[in-house]
């Protein structure tokens, strides 16, 4: 007779063998799970090399999704506060006095930041009227865990469209300049690559913004159109009328422009015009850096990263070393002006696949996503950490 084979706790389950199943799961709410289970899951599991977990979306309601599963999450934030942004795993919050803070919420580590709505409120044209900030994008050289007093820039638009850049070392602004000021028009985008910060203006101009220790020294346009590249791409009609944002990225060691071509379904005049906008192309640019003069050149992939593309935070990882992504995809989010009556969070939103320029829905339809209430907060990527 065969010896009946004798079964083990779970509890047993070897530590390598608990690693590949860690590694299985994108959700970094899954990952807490399995913690759970046990004590010895818990602890072994604090040795594992995980990839990253797929980052989750902040909605205008001051929740949290999960993506892919599609779950609902909630952090605790302090009270009378809004996220306006995000920088990694670093909140971006405005309390109701106009104060300014970093916040992480897992290590509720907080940096105090200067008063940004307070550096672009201006009167302009009418004495009584004032142009008051609408969105921020704040970007830093380095990590914040690794360098929290580094240099911050934040770039601040408002409701004229005119741009402004503010250069801090936290909680103090130590510069700034305005679009209407300064030979770069209409303030597009900004980021640091190789940790020095550029400047996206308007026309597809590309600025090189030297700073020192007193705030900006001088900016140069490097590259000021995007010349024979212009145009509507192929899969668009010429005959059509769109709108275009502009996003400024390092990836990879690369430094991309993302051109996003909206098109309004809007049925009549009457309906709101950003409820019915959806993203009908995108389009990807490198910064020939090394050519005199520097040039756009069309780039056909992201060198297997993925990309997240959003208006207040933008963030590109080599994707076969996080969990879910997809080599050469932009992710990407409904981030522009909205109704405020929206229940819908994930409207125009979804994944562009470079490789084969197609369009997919950012979660499957497995995973349905609630209505969800306006709200104060301004949608963001947030990473959170491997495990919690």
């Amino acid at each position: 007779m065969m010896e009946t084979a004798e079964s083990r706790p779970w509890s047993d389950l070897q530590p390598e063998l608990l690693g590949l199943v860690l590694r299985r799961l994108p959700s970094l709410a899954d990952r807490v799970r399995l913690r759970a289970v046990c004590h010895p899951w818990r602890s072994n599991s604090m040795f594992q090399s995980l990839p990253l977990p797929f980052p989750w979306l902040a909605l205008p309601d001051g929740t949290f999704l999960s993506i892919p599963s599609g779950e609902i999450h909630r952090i605790s934030v302090p009270e009378g506060t809004c996220c306006h942004g995000s920088i990694d795993n670093w909140l971006f919050l405005m309390h109701n006095d106009d104060a300014c803070s970093l916040m992480n919420p897992f290590s509720k580590t907080s940096l105090k930041l200067p008063k940004l709505a307070k550096v672009r409120k201006r009167k302009i044209y009418y004495p009584d009227y004032e142009f008051n900030p609408i969105f921020y994008k704040l970007v830093v050289p380095s990590p914040l865990d690794i360098s929290p007093c580094s240099l911050l820039a934040a770039m601040i638009m408002d409701e004229g469209n005119y741009g402004t850049l503010c250069i801090s070392q936290p909680p103090v602004t130590i510069d700034s300049f305005r679009d209407d000021k300064h030979p770069v028009r209409h303030l597009g985008d900004v980021a640091f690559f190789d940790g020095k910060l550029y400047v996206l203006g308007g026309f597809d101009g590309l600025f090189f913004v030297e700073l020192d220790d007193i705030g900006i020294l001088s900016m140069e346009c490097i590259i000021d159109s995007l010349g024979d590249l212009r145009g509507t791409p192929q899969s668009l009609s010429s005959e059509e009328a769109y709108m275009i944002r502009e996003y400024l990225v390092d990836c990879g060691g690369r430094l991309l422009m993302v051109k996003r071509w909206f098109r309004s379904m809007a049925r009549s005049t009457s309906d709101d015009f950003f409820e019915h906008d959806r993203t009908a192309a995108l389009e990807v640019f490198e910064a020939d850096l090394v050519t005199r003069p520097a040039r756009w050149k069309r780039a056909s992939d992201l060198g297997g990263h993925a990309l997240f593309l959003g208006q207040h935070s933008s963030k590109s990882l080599p994707a076969k070393e996080c969990s879910g992504y997809h080599e050469d995809c932009i992710y990407f989010m409904c981030d522009y002006p909205r109704s405020k009556d929206s229940a819908n969070p994930l409207r125009d939103s979804g994944v562009y696949n470079m490789r084969d320029g197609t369009f997919k829905p950012l979660m499957s339809g497995s995973a349905a996503v609630p209505p969800r209430h306006a709200g104060q907060w301004r949608p963001t990527w947030f990473f959170p950490p491997e495990l919690v």
